[in-house]
């Protein structure tokens, strides 16, 4: 039979997670509106989290001490350093994946809690990706320009970017460690990886954001061009927006004409609500995205090859394999923060990969090296 202790326990720690979270995003979040969302979804969480204590309670078990979780505090600590904005993707991942864990337990239906669920889910994913009828008008703007500057996903890119140097390093380390080159020439490859992969890496997202930048430029330049040319058309098309987002017709058509009436914030509000684009942002700065780019691949790229500045021959294959699965352990134990997955698994599985692929590159350098050898 099911042992309703061990599943109250768990709901109580995911509320208990969750309302925590809320808190946090509460306080560092700079406009007051939003704010006072996270404060009330905060609210709701901790009155969950007292329901399931009363549960725990009435089957005659002690209730016990809850804390955050190790995934909670660390996107908590992520919120108070870089802001709410940084960690909303992966909190309405999470959300969405657990919008209907409630619906099969029958203490939750009668309760109320999977419909209050589902709504916090709603909302959360209106913050991270503003959708008909969540907001209107200037708040919709502000959100959408907040986002898009994340390029989706910051805290994800983060991760998988350290996580690319790491993984190439550590196979082209083994690879040339396997081929029994001296320890100088493992070193001297270890280091010209890091560098051709972070230069590359940076290469790529320079002209990635910079063709961003140059199409979303041209796109602004025709609409301040149909904004000159034909008003009412653009005036007209800004109203369908806002009926679209849930505004009845007359409503839309006055807030339209309100905003193409000013015609300094007209063309910046048919640019954020045309074309979803934030004028101030343009998809970020291309030079910022390749130094970070750069760094975030050199970060990972050197656990690998570090241990060769010190060591040679097998203790340093050791060392570098040492110093590659700790850092594979932790990039694993981020990427829990935005797939919902446990710390340990996640870590674990990361170093099965990250030694997987370093093992097939040491095995082919082996061959490579007696093949040349003879």
């Amino acid at each position: 039979m099911e042992d309703p202790q061990q599943r109250y326990r768990a709901n109580l720690q995911g509320e208990v997670d969750s309302a925590s979270l809320y808190r946090t995003l509460s306080q560092t979040e700079k406009n007051p509106e939003l704010a006072q969302v996270y404060s009330r979804l905060g609210a709701v969480e901790e009155a969950h989290a007292e329901f399931w204590k009363r549960k725990i309670d009435a089957i005659g078990q002690r209730v016990p001490s809850v804390r955050p979780s190790f995934r909670t505090r660390a996107l908590a600590w992520l919120a108070r350093r870089f802001g709410p904005a940084f960690v909303l993707p992966s909190i309405n991942k999470l959300e969405q994946m657990d919008s209907g864990a409630y619906d099969a337990q029958p203490e939750a239906v009668a309760g109320g809690l999977p419909a209050a669920e589902r709504s916090h889910a709603r909302i959360i994913a209106a913050l991270a990706s503003p959708s008909a009828g969540a907001f209107s008008g200037p708040t919709i703007a502000r959100l959408e320009g907040r986002h898009r500057g994340l390029g989706g996903n910051a805290l994800r890119a983060a991760v998988l970017g350290a996580n690319d140097g790491l993984c190439s390093n550590l196979s082209l380390v083994m690879g040339v460690a396997g081929a029994d080159l001296a320890p100088h020439a493992i070193l001297v490859t270890g280091l010209a990886g890091l560098l051709a992969g972070a230069c590359s890496m940076a290469l790529g997202e320079w002209l990635s954001v910079s063709t961003t930048r140059e199409s979303y430029q041209r796109q602004i330049k025709t609409e301040a061009d149909e904004l000159e040319q034909v008003p009412e058309e653009e005036e007209e098309e800004l109203a369908l927006i806002y009926q679209a987002k849930g505004l009845p017709e007359d409503q839309a058509k006055a807030l339209a004409q309100r905003l193409i009436a000013n015609k300094e914030t007209a063309l910046d509000t048919l640019v954020r609500e045309e074309l979803g684009i934030d004028p101030e942002e343009l998809g970020g700065s291309a030079w910022a995205a390749a130094g970070t780019s750069f760094l975030l691949f050199a970060m990972g790229a050197i656990f690998p090859v570090a241990p060769y500045f010190v060591l040679a021959g097998l203790p340093a294959v050791i060392a570098s394999l040492a110093a590659s699965g700790l850092a594979l352990f932790a990039i694993g134990a981020g990427t829990s923060l935005f797939t919902g997955l446990g710390v340990l698994f996640s870590g674990l599985r990361q170093i099965l990969v990250g030694f997987a692929a370093a093992g097939v590159t040491y095995g082919i350098g082996k061959l490579i090296g007696v093949a040349v050898t003879g």
